[in-house]
């Protein structure tokens, strides 16, 4: 089975072997990597797997401002995509965390019912007082996130999707595919959640703005959950902002998106099983002293970019904002108080 991932980066140096390393242990073939605007060596660390046969990178063709949409569309006419039996859409701070069988991506497939599209169900994974960036992965050091079916207030919780081959294509989303217009409901694609229940009609149709890219998280997670590590340290929190949004110009990290994303209540751990299985194919991608090399120079760069921030008394200020800043965003304190839950 070939399944392609495709993402978009931008400064993501320090972070790329984690993720591919990852992802060829849950069973990805193959990888279509789009860069725009690098200064932190991911653009050459991505030219050198790239040359080994590992991964496929190119510039981001975007010619606007929407740098993820414009990219998408690209990338449905690169053969590593048309050709591959399955497509996963995801960026470099998301990791597919599947529960069932020997927990890879044909294993919930399977348990699934080999739909035609999966939707998998974020779960946030908050900073929990990391301020310091270490070379070590993301998945063992960031293990505290929130309730699963409650995030800022709301049950329903965005998702991003695998798509089957024969899944009738209009365009990928960024967070789904969108099906031909005026297909006959007959033909609607079998599409399911992360337990392998059909996803709601009005998500299934895009019937609505709200409903586009989200649709309640309870009883979502039995196979797979999507865990997402947007904070990841204080330190590379700051560089994160610093860098902008890969996905599209102008786009702030501030207080607010920290604040959504750093709900510390409740650990979850059992993405850990992956940790020897990632270690180990991370192992072989820097047996190669070129890739070893540059992925220190990513890190270091990372360090500099931290260190030459902080000389700012802007970032010294954010900083101190993000240290003392409440854990639970407003809208979540609310809605516990509503159900007579204490945060």
């Amino acid at each position: 089975m070939r399944i392609t991932a495709v993402t978009c980066v931008k400064n993501e140096g320090p972070f790329l072997l984690e993720w591919i390393a990852y992802h060829r242990a849950i069973g990805v073939t193959d990888f279509l990597f789009y860069s725009n605007d690098c200064d932190d060596g991911t653009d050459l660390l991505l030219d050198a797997l790239a040359a080994k046969g590992i991964v496929q990178h190119l510039p981001n063709p975007a010619q606007g401002r929407n740098y993820q949409m414009e990219a998408l569309r690209h990338a449905a006419k690169q053969p590593v995509v048309a050709q591959a039996d399955w497509v996963w859409v995801a960026d470099v701070d998301e990791f597919l965390n599947i529960h069932v069988g020997d927990h890879t991506i044909p294993a919930l497939i399977d348990a699934c019912g080999d739909p035609q599209a999966i939707s998998l169900t974020f779960r946030f994974f908050a900073n929990a007082g990391i301020e310091t960036y270490q070379d070590r992965p993301v998945i063992e050091q960031f293990t505290q996130t929130h309730d699963p079916d409650i995030w800022c207030g709301e049950m329903a919780i965005e998702v991003k999707t695998l798509m089957r081959r024969d899944f009738p294509l209009k365009y990928f989303g960024a967070h789904r595919p969108f099906f031909r217009d005026k297909l006959p409901p007959r033909k609607h694609p079998r599409w399911t959640d992360g337990s392998g229940r059909a996803v709601p009609h009005k998500f299934l149709v895009a019937a609505n703005p709200r409903r586009i890219r989200k649709f309640p998280a309870k009883g979502a997670r039995d196979f797979a959950t999507l865990n997402h590590y947007a904070l990841r340290s204080l330190d590379s929190y700051l560089v994160k902002n610093d860098r902008g949004d890969v996905n599209r110009e102008n786009r702030a990290f501030d207080d607010t998106y920290w604040r959504e994303r750093n709900d510390s209540s409740v650990p979850e751990t059992s993405i850990l099983r992956m940790i020897p299985a990632l270690k180990a194919e991370l192992a072989q991608l820097m047996d190669d002293p070129a890739i070893a090399a540059l992925h220190q120079d990513c890190v270091r760069l990372h360090r500099e970019k931290r260190d030459a921030l902080l000389d700012q008394p802007a970032y010294r200020d954010m900083q101190a904002q993000l240290r003392s800043v409440p854990s639970l965003p407003q809208a979540e304190l609310e809605l516990l108080a509503k159900l007579g839950v204490a945060p």
